[in-house]
């Protein structure tokens, strides 16, 4: 039987030239309304596949984003829509559709209320395929709009590894994770051949493991009203990796404390600790962080990983120009050189590295952090600490007694540190050391808020190297795609607006995201003459940054943008990392 499609009922106040723009095809109405161009849509029509919708098409060559896309299409088929991510899947629905029916209807359940199951689906206007899944499942079935390729990426992972904690630490092996004698001794051959074996025990091990594994830098424990939720920061962006039941969250947080000798019996206040492991025979060190919150206590874990870090500042990713610069800076007897950026943007490896490279039994070289992140050969490292008042400024002075070469200091954060530093480096000494701002020409006017004279500055500035860490695409789904005239326009783009640039589609390696790894971004700029007479004139950041361009420095966004360029990174992430006013 045919049934026809309904036809809307003729009214006086219903015209002609209101009801025809319901009738226009997908790409006319993306057209019309100024998403795609006349141009990307014959591109995408003369590449589209067998069988392949438009929609996927436009979105496949990077024409069109699906947030963009799926409001349009849910319109056009009078049906919600969902722009899927795992953390939106509930994983007990989930199971309630078979795989071989989940990858048969292509579809994903999403999650279920009552007697109603709510299930992302290509084609969610497929009575037959709703029929087999409200046959299957006894329940019945709310179809909302999803991508094709959104859902076939996701399935496999949706149905891969099991969520429960047994099941994740199985393949553990006994030595995978130990902890270091000075904190805690734990057997974990033991514990795993043991038939009553903590499952806190396990979990914990199990997301330090995965952490080191994954090459995450932090690992955040939170607690929420139905459930805990363990995320990392992997390529400084944070994933959701586990969702432990609700009731297992204190027994998870006193398990940290117990390891990083903490009080588990304080719960009010925050506590700082540290954590000594080796994590399949790898030394690692973790900083852990606690903080009240209204659902439960927090935990941060910052992974300290000596093995993943490289100290060899020609294995950073500096261009050859500005390693050469560098290298001539650092080679000086005695004057300041600062590394500016934001917290996460690779300071403190930049200097490490430095260090690694000045280092000899012939220099004394001694730096002072608040924490010592790393310990490194042949310097003395101190640690300043504020409880026993042992700041910067005085850590700095009682160093200058100690008959140094080198002095490194973690990060100048008051007027006193500023004003000991740069007495430092015009007494003959060289200071590296790291400020907070947004390019290298801020560096100054950050100085001279702070209350340092100018001419001290301009005496006593070798250079500043201002650095961003942005994510590189990831190898295994690298795409090409025509970026929009709005991104253009916004990173202010001068260059071919025609060629294409390159992106990640996403894909189980990336955790969907498409990138894999970081690179560095570097703008160093060198105190000239000309630069220092600007400084002494108080001159604003504008004039400063004018200056340095015409003395050769390229800027932090321009030498982004050669990345995205050479296909190294794309122009998203360098909106998101290198762009500021």
């Amino acid at each position: 039987m045919t049934v026809a499609a309904p036809q809307a009922p003729t009214s006086p106040r219903t015209s002609p030239s209101i009801a025809r723009p319901a009738k226009l095809r997908l790409g006319e109405r993306l057209v019309a309304a100024g998403v795609v161009t006349s141009a990307e849509l014959e591109a995408a029509l003369s590449q589209q596949a067998r069988g392949q919708k438009i929609g996927e098409t436009l979105v496949k060559l990077g024409f069109v984003q699906e947030s963009d896309l799926l409001p349009f299409l849910a319109e056009q088929l009078g049906l919600p829509h969902v722009q899927l991510r795992e953390g939106l899947i509930d994983p007990v629905a989930a199971k309630l559709v078979p795989r071989w029916l989940a990858e048969s209807c292509v579809c994903l359940a999403l999650f279920r209320v009552r007697d109603v199951l709510t299930v992302a689906m290509a084609d969610p206007h497929h009575l037959r395929d709703i029929d087999r899944l409200e046959r299957h499942t006894g329940l019945r079935v709310r179809s909302v709009l999803a991508l094709r390729s959104t859902l076939s990426n996701l399935i496999p992972r949706v149905y891969g590894e099991g969520f429960q904690v047994e099941s994740l630490t199985a393949d553990m092996e006994f030595d995978s994770v130990a902890l270091g004698e000075e904190v805690l001794q734990l057997n974990l051959e033991s514990m795993a051949s043991s038939g009553d074996s903590s499952p806190i025990i396990n979990l914990v091990n199990y997301m330090i493991l995965q952490a080191v594994r994954l090459r995450a830098s932090d690992i955040h424990v939170e607690a929420g009203p139905q459930h805990s939720i363990v995320r990392f920061r992997v390529d400084g962006m944070l994933r959701e990796i586990l969702r432990p039941r609700h009731e297992f969250h204190p027994a998870i947080i006193s398990r940290l404390k117990v390891m990083a000798k903490m009080d588990i019996a304080e719960h009010r206040l925050p506590q700082d600790g540290r954590i000594h492991v080796a994590v399949d025979h790898r030394q690692i060190d973790l900083r852990v962080s606690t903080l009240p919150t209204v659902l439960g206590e927090k935990a941060v874990l910052r992974v300290l990983d000596r093995s993943s870090v490289t100290f060899r500042l020609d294995e950073l990713g500096i261009p050859p120009e500005q390693h050469q610069l560098l290298q001539q800076l650092i080679k000086r007897p005695n004057g300041m050189l600062l590394i500016t950026g934001p917290t996460g943007s690779g300071k403190t490896t930049t200097l490490y590295s430095i260090v690694e490279l000045l280092k000899s039994v012939e220099r004394n070289i001694v730096t002072v952090e608040d924490p010592v992140e790393y310990r490194l050969d042949l310097i003395n490292q101190v640690q300043a600490n504020a409880a026993t008042q042992l700041t910067f400024a005085k850590a700095l002075r009682a160093i200058l007694r100690q008959d140094p070469d080198v002095i490194m200091i973690g990060e100048i954060r008051d007027v006193e540190t500023a004003e000991t530093a740069i007495q430092a480096a015009l007494t003959g000494h060289l200071v590296l050391s790291t400020l907070h701002t947004n390019d290298s020409a801020s560096a100054v006017t950050r100085l001279v808020d702070m209350g340092v004279a100018p001419f001290k500055i301009g005496a006593s500035l070798l250079g500043v190297v201002a650095q961003r860490l942005a994510r590189k695409i990831c190898p295994h789904c690298r795409g090409t795609y025509y970026p929009t005239k709005a991104l253009f326009d916004s990173l202010r783009y001068n260059g071919d607006r025609d060629r294409q640039f390159v992106r990640g589609n996403g894909c189980e390696r990336c955790f969907d995201s498409g990138y894999q790894g970081r690179i560095g971004i570097y703008e160093m700029m060198h105190v000239t003459r000309e630069l220092r007479d600007l400084i002494n004139e108080r001159a604003s950041v504008d004039r400063l940054r004018d200056c340095a361009r015409l003395g050769g420095c390229r800027l932090l966004v321009e030498n982004a943008i050669q990345l995205a360029e050479e296909g190294v990174t794309s122009l998203d992430e360098i909106l998101r990392v290198a762009l500021f006013d």
